[in-house]
């Protein structure tokens, strides 16, 4: 008996070897098949690229390359209701089989056979992918495909990527795909949050999108099918039912309940950005997340299109928002234009576009003066008409102050007093420190900008002027902006630009109200408290600007014309000041107002009353001003001059000659040549202090003569074509009396005349050396680079 069992155990074996080595070979040709036969091809079309805010919300979607609404899908920001419903709904064996699942084929042909027609048919989620990739008639060989199809995918990609894939390619009628694409297009809003209805209805709609996505004609049938789902969820507890759990009247108040009346827009918002931050993203990537805050976004865009009628009757068509939350560094709204439309320069994103800044670096020479101890804001300066070599800057109503406080020439945005302030500090000192703040537009050299730079002669993007007003804002510290998150932070920045004590000096000198560029309206209507602003006019009208800063944002707003076009309109305190105040107006209204955060680095300290400089010996008055404690200015006050005078005569005397005379010291204002120059050639001679006896030797203690122009490190630039007699550079010294002084230039004499002209030098390229000298020897000497623009 045994023998007989094992004869037929090995008959057995040897018939079974055949079956056996056909299923493996199979099995192998399956597997090989798998990895040969080439992916369906739809698989490989990207989705939307979609701009998201600082919260997660889309701001802007694309089309997918298409033509398709395909919003991308991350599976760990679905809702959890909705993958537990939809699993319990389509395919509860989605982690466990291979693409497709025998219990379900099984129970869906039994259905189907007792049913008498097609009700079920046992489709996987992956076998519903192969589906929406590769759309066939629906027949058993269809089905067929469709299982060797699923089965390769299972075997090609993991169960997350094939689940993330369905999520994107859900059809919901039209050309929208995918479960984001979905949500918005029946709710307004994304799949993060669902509410049950919301749950039913969006697997509703994908077993017949045709007959089913939101219309007046399909509106019947969308509510039975949502409605169907929705009890089976409920009966399988797939839905959310809340606190209370009370199923029906979860059910009742969902059959209640409108469906989608139709398909809503896809989310739009700030198109310029939008389509500026897909031009500059690596291709493939779906999501641009952003710092954006959508409603900050919103405030400024709706501030900026309520003054578009405005603008454009005043011949101003173009304009830019742009705000920085600096305690962060963040940039939070960036509005590109008044509109977005098909109008010429409509679409260009305007805050990426350089233009003339005007007067708003003013406040960055005025703190580098600071800084490098070449002033105070108690400084009484100069604003009288100079020419440097042909740039005779004019302040914008044609004025001159004459004498002024430093700090009140920033107030009034004077232009001469910064110009020279500029020529004290250096170019490259400024734009050094404007790039180390993150501004990159400054490509040239500094001769090629020369001090002009101090009234607007570079160009600055909307962009990079509110990163330095808010470097301003957060004490001088230059961290990076951000506008991508994920993104290393751009080079530059990250070290202190300005010191706390200079960044605030200036602060309070912009926040001062009773200043010409104060906006009109705001007189009558008040003004956003706890903040410094700055207004600025480029040449020609051709630019309006206004940068502040509150306790939390700060904004830029610029307008103008894209094609340069300029408008007797386009001035900063009349066009943008207005708009500057109306968006720090709403981003701060309720804010606190900070405490007086005064740096510790700052100490009162002894000034002469009139000049505002560090007393000398002549001051008789003097007054306590705040100054950086690590740069208090040297240089004593150039106004006062102590002259000993013979009572009887009135004349001057010294030491060697006062012996037998009745004589008193006293102190006499002496007022910079350059303004003499000036006075004189409007009213006549300024009055003197007295000049010196006859008989009494001239004093030597007031110094030589200081070269006012050419500046130090100035480089003076020659228009090509031009003749050099007509590009002439202006010699001017500043002297405690009325010396003559001779000038030369290279060693060979170029006029002598009296310290309150002018002289003028004719040009020549290179490195020339420039010296003046008193009738008493007394010299000064600084070196001039002349160079042919380019």
């Amino acid at each position: 008996m045994r023998s007989w069992l094992a004869r037929r155990g090995r008959a057995a074996r040897k018939a079974l070897l055949p079956g056996v080595a056909l299923a493996a070979i199979a099995i192998v040709a399956g597997v090989a098949a798998a990895w040969l036969v080439p992916l369906p091809e739809r698989l490989h079309t990207g989705p939307s690229v979609v701009v998201r805010d600082a919260h997660g919300s889309v701001i802007h979607a694309f089309l997918a390359p298409d033509e398709r609404w395909r919003l991308p899908v991350a599976i760990a920001e679905v809702d959890p209701d909705y993958l537990d419903a939809l699993f319990r709904f389509e395919d509860k064996r989605f982690d466990s089989h291979l693409g497709v699942d025998p219990v379900a084929v099984g129970r869906a042909a039994m259905l189907n056979v007792s049913s008498g027609r097609v009700v079920s048919g046992g489709s996987t989620i992956t076998m519903q992918l192969v589906r929406m990739l590769e759309p066939r008639p629906r027949t058993v060989g269809s089905k067929a495909i469709e299982a060797l199809r699923a089965v390769q995918l299972e075997l090609r990609l993991s169960k997350a990527e094939i689940l993330r894939l369905y999520l994107q390619h859900i059809p919901y009628g039209r050309n929208v795909e995918g479960l984001e694409s979905g949500a918005w297009a029946m709710f307004g809003h994304g799949s993060s949050e669902l509410e049950a209805g919301e749950i039913a209805t969006l697997l509703a709609i994908p077993q017949n999108p045709t007959a089913r996505y939101p219309t007046d004609r399909n509106a019947e049938r969308l509510r039975e099918a949502r409605n169907r789902v929705a009890s089976r969820l409920l009966a399988d507890g797939a839905l959310p039912v809340g606190p209370g759990g009370d199923v029906d009247a979860v059910m009742a108040a969902l059959v209640a309940a409108p469906v989608p009346a139709h398909l809503r827009a896809m989310p739009r918002e700030a198109p310029h950005v939008a389509w500026w931050l897909r031009e500059r993203t690596a291709a493939g990537v779906p999501r641009i997340d952003t710092t954006l805050d959508l409603g900050v976004q919103r405030t400024a865009e709706e501030i900026l299109g309520e003054a578009q009628a405005s603008l454009e009757r005043r011949g101003i068509r173009h304009g830019s928002v742009v705000v920085i939350d600096h305690r962060t560094m963040e940039i939070v709204a960036l509005v590109g234009n008044v509109a977005w439309g098909d109008e010429p320069g409509q679409q260009i994103a305007a805050f990426d576009v350089p233009r003339s800044p005007g007067s708003t670096l003013k406040p960055f020479v005025y703190a580098l003066a600071i800084d490098e101890g070449l002033a105070l804001p108690s400084h009484l300066v100069s604003d009288v008409p100079v020419d440097y070599g042909g740039y005779s800057p004019r302040n914008y109503d044609g004025s001159w102050a004459g004498l002024v406080e430093l700090e009140e020439a920033l107030s009034r945005s004077l232009n001469v007093p910064f110009v020279n302030l500029l020529g004290a500090v250096g170019t490259e000192t400024l734009l050094g420190r404007l790039r180390r703040m993150g501004v990159t537009s400054l490509r040239r050299d500094p001769g090629f900008y020369g001090l002009s730079v101090a009234v607007g002669g570079v160009e600055l993007t909307p962009v990079e002027v509110a990163t330095i007003y808010a470097v301003l804002a957060r004490d001088g510290d230059a961290a990076p902006i951000r506008l991508v998150r994920g993104l290393e932070p751009p080079a530059g920045g990250g070290d202190r630009a300005l010191s706390a004590e200079a960044s605030w000096l200036t602060r309070r000198a912009l926040a001062l109200r009773d200043r010409p560029d104060f906006p009109t309206r705001r007189r009558l209507s008040g003004a956003p408290r706890g903040i410094h602003w700055k207004t600025g006019t480029s040449t020609g009208r051709r630019d309006a600007w206004a940068v502040g800063s509150g306790p939390t944002f700060t904004a830029a707003v610029w307008l103008g014309n894209l094609d340069g076009e300029g408008s007797s309109h386009l001035v900063g305190a009349d066009a943008a000041g207005p708009i500057l105040f109306d968006v720090l107006e709403a981003l701060h209204r309720g804010d606190r107002v900070p405490l007086d955060g005064r740096p510790t680095g700052l100490a009162e300290v002894s000034v002469c009353a009139y000049s505002g400089h560090v007393p000398g010996a002549a001051c008789t008055q003097t007054r306590r001003v705040l100054a950086r404690r690590a740069s208090v200015p040297t240089e004593s006050c150039p106004y006062h001059v102590g002259v000993e005078v013979d009572l009887d005569s009135g004349l001057a005397v010294g030491p060697g000659c006062r012996d037998g005379r009745r004589t008193e010291e006293r102190s006499f204002v002496r007022w910079p040549s350059v303004v003499r120059r000036h006075v004189a050639a409007r009213s006549g001679r300024l009055p003197e202090p007295p000049a010196m006896d006859p008989g009494c030797a001239p004093r030597t203690d007031d110094g030589p003569p200081r070269i006012v122009h050419p500046p130090t490190d100035h480089v003076a630039l020659l228009l090509p074509g031009l003749p050099a007699e007509t590009q002439r550079v202006p010699l001017e010294a500043a002297t405690a009396g009325a010396d003559r002084l001779a000038w030369f230039v290279d060693g060979e004499l170029v006029q002598a005349a009296s310290a309150d002209d002018r002289v003028w030098w004719v040009p020549s390229p290179g490195r020339h050396e420039i010296v003046v000298s008193d009738a008493r020897g007394r010299t000064s000497r600084r070196t001039l680079e002349v160079r042919v623009r380019d």
